[in-house]
């Protein structure tokens, strides 16, 4: 069980590292992505304990920012040319 965990956390940090400055994906598309869907809440819990993941390019489903940070997450993904309003990553179609 610890090996599948850290096989895990290991897979979900290789693919937020993949990600590049003004790219904005959801939970559940970086677990689909590490190749263990459905598992959009354990991303979560990786992002909060990891040093170093950038978490700001990470959204829910809806594309809502992370509650209590959504300042700051904001700030970082303006910076990086993410468009946001009312808390959300406005979404290019």
């Amino acid at each position: 069980m610890k090996s599948s965990a850290r096989d895990f956390t290991s897979e979900v940090a290789r693919v937020l590292k993949s990600l590049k400055p003004g790219d904005v994906v959801t939970y559940g598309e970086i677990a689909e992505e590490a190749g263990f869907p459905g598992a959009a809440r354990a991303v979560g819990k990786v992002l909060r304990d990891g040093d170093g993941l950038p978490w700001w390019r990470v959204v829910t489903s809806t594309g809502r920012l992370v509650p209590g940070h959504e300042r700051r997450q904001a700030e970082l993904l303006i910076s990086e040319g993410v468009q946001v309003s009312g808390n959300r990553v406005v979404r290019r179609s």
